[in-house]
């Protein structure tokens, strides 16, 4: 039974950009290590939750993204959130330009469509068995454009299509044809600490997309898409097309 939608939903929320420079230690420590760069994120958001309580990320609802340009030594993050961030704790010697934050409010329709980007943490589980013949499932990472083309379009939504897919996979409330966008592999990122040896493989889809269900859309736009959303994955960031 496919879920009720509504024909407009309104998504509000605070992008923050920041240029950082590519030179400066805290841009090079959280280049190199995800959990500088969470915590580098984090940073902005002190006092909005009580200190201790569960996943303080995901109600402030924060997302982020980041680019590095390695010939102008650029590092720009894109951070969202549902509350108004305060970024005096980052040194100003670390800054390339002004912080910008940017208030974003549009109503998502059907049939509206938008250009987007987003980098994500394309993953799959296989069964496989212990020298002692127990079966365990391991996920292990995407690593080719044709498994990341996959994965995306089992998430997209086509019009009536039910908000969950075939192994409880969320669809995004939006479709657009896999064939025509482009995918790029990232290098993978290692984690260190408690989770030494892991890497967090990543890819950036780019293309087009048409709302079939705007309640599913705005929700991946808040929530995010996929995993690792701790660690830079999973921000859907929209554009609208030429004549909307």
């Amino acid at each position: 039974m496919t879920t009720a939608s509504t024909d407009s939903v309104r998504f509000v929320a605070c992008h923050s950009i920041l240029h950082l420079d590519a030179t400066h230690a805290l841009a090079q420590k959280a280049i190199l290590d995800p959990h500088v760069m969470h915590r580098l994120v984090m940073s902005g958001f002190y006092g909005w939750t009580e200190p201790g309580e569960a996943d303080p990320r995901a109600q402030m609802g924060i997302l982020n993204t980041w680019t590095l340009d390695l010939r102008n030594n650029s590092l720009v993050v894109i951070v969202q959130s549902r509350v108004q961030p305060d970024w005096s704790s980052i040194p100003r010697t670390a800054l390339a330009d002004r912080i910008a934050l940017l208030q974003v409010d549009t109503t998502v329709r059907t049939g509206d469509t938008y250009g987007f980007r987003i980098v994500v943490n394309p993953t799959r589980d296989r069964q496989t068995r212990t020298g002692d013949g127990v079966l365990i499932r391991k996920r292990l990472s995407d690593t080719t454009p044709r498994h990341v083309k996959d994965w995306f379009a089992a998430r997209l939504q086509p019009t009536g299509a039910d908000r969950t897919g075939p192994a409880g996979v969320r669809r995004i409330g939006a479709y657009g044809d896999p064939d025509t966008m482009a995918i790029r592999m990232l290098p993978k990122l290692g984690l260190t600490a408690k989770h030494r040896d892991a890497k967090i493989g990543r890819a950036e889809i780019k293309g087009t997309l048409t709302i079939t269900d705007p309640p599913a859309f705005t929700d991946a736009l808040t929530t995010g898409i996929g995993r690792a959303r701790s660690y830079s994955a999973g921000l859907l960031l929209i554009r609208p097309t030429a004549g909307e």
